[in-house]
């Protein structure tokens, strides 16, 4: 417990709290402010406020203070006056760049702001069951660990989702099913490499929150796809219970799979976040500097071209550094190997829509840092005239080939004059990738990934019955190019049983021996 405060000048980078023996600066950038304060917590009682520090102003509009006695284990948030309609000083804020955040605040109604400060839930302040960053120490001892550096002409991406991969395997202990811990145990790991994969695809570790419809409907956001903190590993998915355990055990699976031969992609969702639309919760960035981060269009209001409510304005400085700074903490610190960007089309946007020479590629292609990871695009977004962009990536990007998927399950169902379309994805999508001379490794093959159907329902059912969510069947794709050959869903009928398999085995073999990079979901 800090029990006497000393406050000497901070420093304005690195933004976040960085310990040192003698204590931990705190920096955190807001341009709107005009006044931020530091909110300080003990881990054994993180509804209680030990202590409030006033930040200083430096140059670039970064908030700091370098706290004496402050450890690593503390917790914190920030808090932001201004007069922006966005904040209020109510609302204890997540700081973008925590390395872990604890506590549980999905769909609770104080985390809400809305315009009239006087009005439930605006007025109530949430500072005693708000989420909150951990300080941390980086340390760990990695025992030598290099990446494997697979060439991308051998490599096969395995997409998995950590807690759903090993939550019900038999021989993991059950303590450790559905966390990092788990993917570490050696019945997991000889399993993947029986596979004969290079790589692991981890559906999105960024810590996530549930959206808050879900949460009212008694339903959870399984995936991930819902972001809350760039730097930190989502905690529910890890066996320890406090912030520094969840952080080295991430370092730990990292260092296990490395050491397999196997290298770390991260599904990485930085086209929105969990603050959602206009009545979404306020979280982090939206208290903090809400023009800073997210788009809006001619009329004011919040653009939305990922479906989510939001949409992070990649081409802007404070928000380009946190996406930068995130994918190179990753690399330097967590060692993993690449990333595959959600909605890729929408953080290549700038003012002027999709642009591969605007700020996000730019920096991107200069740093020293995310030189020699994996980069893979999935090609596109929602509802702009230009979101669909797959072959129009510059290098050394990858992407996952859309037009590859639907043209190979439309000439196993037996479509009419399919062969040309399917000659050329088996021969490595020439017409997409020749033209900026990227080559065939420049697609990433796939038939089936987290979205839409498995493989066993591309077999089965000739359209989607999505209904255990509430949702009676209206999300998702409906053109799934599939067939059921002779009965809908399961069936016991041998002939039915037979086709199937064969469907399913020329399905993957075509796959397997299409130019380009193979991509497999778990």
């Amino acid at each position: 417990m800090v029990h006497t405060l000393q406050l000497l000048p901070g420093k304005s980078f690195p933004l976040g709290a960085t310990p040192s023996p003698r204590g931990t600066n705190f920096a955190v950038y807001s341009a709107a402010a005009h006044a931020v304060d530091l909110c300080l917590y003990e881990a054994a009682q993180p509804d209680h406020e030990i202590a409030r520090v006033r930040l200083s102003r430096s140059e670039g509009d970064v908030w700091c203070a370098f706290v004496a006695g402050v450890k690593p284990g503390t917790l914190y948030g920030f808090r932001a006056h201004g007069t922006s309609a966005a904040m209020n000083a109510k609302k204890l804020l997540v700081d973008p760049y925590a390395k872990v955040i604890v506590g549980c605040a999905d769909g609770r109604a104080d985390m809400h702001s809305h315009a009239g400060r006087e009005a439930l839930p605006g007025c109530l302040d949430n500072g005693a069951t708000m989420l909150k960053a951990a300080v941390i120490d980086d340390h760990y001892d990695w025992l030598g660990d290099t990446p494997p550096a697979v060439p991308w002409s051998e490599t096969l991406i395995y997409e998995l989702h950590v807690r759903g991969f090993t939550k019900l395997h038999p021989r993991v202990p059950a303590e450790l099913r559905g966390t990092y811990a788990g993917l570490c145990e050696p019945v997991v790991i000889d399993y993947l490499k029986a596979l004969g994969i290079t790589a692991v695809q981890l559906l999105p570790v960024h810590q996530h929150l549930d959206d808050g419809w879900l949460v009212e409907k008694g339903l959870t956001n399984y995936w991930g796809y819902n972001t809350l903190g760039f730097l930190a590993p989502h905690a529910e998915y890890a066996a320890a219970q406090d912030g520094q355990g969840v952080v080295d055990e991430f370092k730990t699976m990292v260092r296990t799979l490395h050491a397999a031969g196997m290298e770390v992609i991260l599904d990485v969702v930085f086209n929105h976040t969990a603050e959602g639309g206009a009545g979404g919760p306020l979280l982090s960035l939206r208290g903090l500097d809400d023009a800073a981060y997210y788009a809006r269009d001619a009329g004011g209001m919040l653009f939305d071209c990922t479906g989510c409510g939001n949409t992070v304005a990649a081409w802007q400085p404070a928000a380009l550094r946190l996406i930068m700074d995130s994918l190179r903490y990753w690399v330097q610190e967590m060692h993993v190997d690449g990333f595959r960007f959600d909605l890729a089309t929408t953080v290549g946007r700038g003012p002027g829509g999709f642009d591969i020479h605007g700020a996000f590629f730019t920096a991107l292609a200069q740093d020293p840092v995310l030189a020699g990871v994996k980069l893979i695009a999935e090609p596109w977004d929602v509802g702009q005239m230009d979101s669909y962009q797959v072959g129009y990536f510059p290098k050394p990007w990858r992407e996952l080939n859309g037009k590859y998927r639907d043209a190979v399950r439309r000439f196993w169902r037996g479509d009419a004059g399919m062969v040309p379309e399917f000659a050329k994805r088996l021969c490595g999508s020439e017409d997409l990738y020749g033209r900026a001379k990227r080559g065939p490794l420049a697609s990433v093959n796939f038939l089936t990934s987290h979205d839409g159907f498995t493989m066993a329902d591309l077999v089965s059912y000739e359209r989607k019955y999505n209904l255990a969510n509430g949702e009676q069947g209206r999300d998702g794709d409906n053109d799934n190019h599939s067939a059921n050959y002779g009965c809908e869903g399961p069936s016991d009928e041998a002939a039915v049983k037979t086709m199937r398999r064969r469907v399913r085995r020329s399905l993957m073999a075509t796959m397997l021996c299409s130019a380009g990079v193979p991509f497999i979901t778990m």
